[in-house]
């Protein structure tokens, strides 16, 4: 009895079967190779063509055919992890009406400031949590204002998880907690946010049907089963926006649990039992993947757009090395890199910034004693300080972690990175082997059935490491960071 799951980022998509028996992971897979092109039309915009996730997800599922053999045979269930906040536009014969507006695209900045004047800053923190800020609702607001002809053909509007399961199943549904990241949940009545819908004009019909996160979702269609090399009927039976489903990943579920990533973007995400929302929306609040009105969770996350496609772009261009190359090299420069500094922002608004995009900075280069070690190390560090800067307002909202978990995967793979983290956050920081496709291996397992408790799904997770916050390199990390807070605040003033 085996689980599938699959988590659709907007670098590559990936894949995990595992053995619900175990917990064990039996086969992975990741598509394409290189990571996937996004659409920049103009600088603030950030778009996705839908089918080619769609694209993607049949090649990492053929890849697991290829590692499995048979056992696919006998998928009991299949759950998607998604990037979040993104829209895409269907109509009623379900083809896609336009490019994906992706988590990355600034273009709904101001739609959501204004809306958030309208309604009441207020009235947003107590019925929304947040700022309707450049979520989904405001995307599609931006759509019906800016491409009305568009706007009219919309049948319904969905996040990229919600896609990828239309494709599966041919049914159009989503999540509370997927509705609670577009800013389109109202957490006093627990139903879509019907003041939103009525601020922005968009009708109700266009909201998909309502399934909870772990349930029956639909089936897979004989035309889906063929193109993904399954068993038609499988059922989908999770899915979740990719930061939650990195938390639930590391079997983070309760307050006072924290987690982290730091793949294309920087995110550290805690779970609370009450809301608290922050006045400036520079950190939000939506619900965790096992929230209830019974046993309420919500998940506080702090997002840095600039991560690792900040180490993206200079290995693309400043570098022929690999990742493990890039990291080795990194090491070799000193811990602070010499003074020289990187604000990793370039990646579109940055909501701990309120919204502002600086655009990222590099401070100090010396062109006669810095080397390429020293920008790979100043970037990783950079990338270390601005989920600092954003966990220093969490902890304003209470989120005051001992214990930081995340995955041994992408920039935790680096021990520059991993321990820059850990000391500048003064926290001790948990490494397992896990990804998001597993995670949302694993919550298929509850959704179907599987698994009798939400603990049970986790048999198999394997610690790998635990990076301690020492003590010299807090100190040193402390000082580097005050320079680094010092330019940060330089460049928030000229704007």
């Amino acid at each position: 009895m085996y689980l599938l799951g699959f988590d659709i980022g907007s670098s590559t998509v990936k894949a995990a079967l595992i053995d619900a028996s175990t917990g064990t992971l039996v086969a992975s897979a990741s598509s394409p190779a290189e990571e996937m092109s996004i659409i920049t039309q103009r600088p603030e915009w950030a778009e996705q063509d839908p089918d080619l996730w769609w694209t993607h997800v049949k090649a990492a599922a053929s890849q697991i055919r290829r590692q499995a053999g048979s056992r696919t045979d006998a998928v009991m269930a299949i759950g998607i992890a998604y990037q979040m906040h993104g829209l895409v536009a269907v109509d009623r014969d379900q083809r896609v009406l336009r490019p994906a507006i992706i988590w990355c695209d600034s273009r709904a900045v101001e739609t959501g400031a204004r809306a958030f004047q309208a309604l009441g800053p207020d009235t947003c923190r107590e019925v929304l949590l947040n700022s309707p800020g450049n979520f989904t609702a405001s995307r599609l607001k931006w759509v019906s204002d800016h491409e009305p002809e568009v706007f009219e053909r919309i049948d319904k509007m969905l996040l990229p998880g919600d896609y990828i399961a239309l494709k599966m199943t041919g049914e159009a549904c989503t999540t509370p907690s997927g509705l609670s990241e577009g800013i389109l949940w109202d957490y006093q009545r627990q139903d879509v946010a019907a003041r939103v819908l009525e601020h922005y004009a968009i009708p109700h019909a266009m909201m998909p049907r309502l399934v909870p996160t772990f349930s029956q979702q639909g089936a897979l269609t004989r035309l889906a089963a063929a193109e993904l090399g399954l068993v038609p009927g499988i059922p989908v039976t999770y899915r979740a926006g990719d930061q939650p489903n990195n938390a639930w990943s590391l079997n983070v579920r309760e307050p006072g649990g924290v987690a982290a990533t730091a793949g294309t973007s920087g995110v550290i995400y805690g779970i609370q039992d009450a809301p608290c929302p922050d006045p400036h929306s520079r950190v939000n609040v939506f619900l965790h993947v096992n929230h209830s009105p019974s046993h309420p969770r919500f998940g506080v996350l702090l997002c840095v757009n600039g991560a690792g496609i900040l180490y993206r772009w200079i290995k693309q261009n400043l570098t022929a090395l690999s990742y493990e190359q890039m990291n080795a090299m990194a090491a070799r420069a000193p811990l602070g890199a010499d003074h020289l500094l990187f604000l990793p922002y370039g990646n579109g608004a940055e909501r701990s910034l309120a919204d502002r995009d600086l655009g990222a900075v590099m401070q100090g280069l010396n062109l006669k004693s810095h080397s390429l070690a020293h920008v790979l190390r100043a970037a990783q560090e950079g990338v270390a300080f601005a989920m600092h800067y954003g966990l220093e307002i969490m902890r304003g909202m209470g989120i005051v972690p001992a214990v930081i978990r995340a995955g041994y995967t992408n920039m935790f793979l680096s021990p520059v990175f991993a321990t820059a983290f850990a000391a500048v956050t003064k926290t001790v920081v948990e490494l397992y082997d896990t990804d998001g496709a597993q995670g949302a291996a694993r919550g298929a397992g509850v959704g179907a059935g599987v698994y009798a408790t939400h603990e049970e799904a986790f048999t198999g997770l394997r610690h790998v490491q635990t990076v301690d916050p020492d003590p010299h390199m807090r100190n040193c990390y402390g000082e580097s960071y005050a320079r680094w807070f010092s330019l940060l605040n330089r460049h928030l003033d000229e704007r």
